[in-house]
């Protein structure tokens, strides 16, 4: 794998399902909310911290949010 691989994500996808704007989620994870929209548009890939405290917030596995493959379309 090489360093410049995408983390995919599904952090938009949850964070709509239950009306929590970006900056309402950087406030809950302590971060600036402009990082969420660079994470949600795969311009930035979260540290393992990260990607943990997500997962954690929206008490989801780390594998429903996160994927090194594209994820398939919610049908």
């Amino acid at each position: 794998m090489d360093a410049d691989s995408n983390i995919y994500n599904r952090i938009a996808v949850l964070r709509t399902e239950r009306k929590i704007s970006r900056r309402e989620l950087a406030d809950a994870l302590d971060v600036h909310y402009q990082t969420i929209g660079y994470l949600e548009r795969g311009e930035f890939n979260p540290s393992l911290q990260l990607a943990l405290r997500i997962a954690n917030y929206f008490e989801v596995p780390i594998e429903t949010l996160f994927s090194l493959e594209p994820f398939e379309r919610i049908k």
